[in-house]
């Protein structure tokens, strides 16, 4: 199972701890760019992808296409308040 997690550029304080964990953290520039690195991940095999809900707010794809798929997960983790 690999698992990542995948942040804002501007959220610093997102996901401290995975990473300190030596975790894989991904960022984007730009919350319209979910769907993409959603889509990156999966293609090297990661199973399962923690996004903040302000980001999977910007995904089209995670109801319509990865909802009934059961060997792939996105967990959407509790709402950071970007400054």
């Amino acid at each position: 199972m690999k698992i990542s997690f995948v942040k804002q550029k501007k959220d610093k304080d997102m996901y401290k701890i995975p990473k300190g964990l030596g975790m894989d953290i991904f960022e984007i520039d730009n919350p319209n760019q979910i769907d993409s690195k959603i889509e990156e991940l999966k293609q090297q095999n990661y199973t399962t992808i923690c996004i903040p809900n302000y980001l999977a707010s910007f995904s089209e794809n995670i109801v319509k296409k990865y909802q009934k798929d059961t060997n792939f997960k996105i967990i959407i983790t509790p709402q950071k308040i970007i400054k």
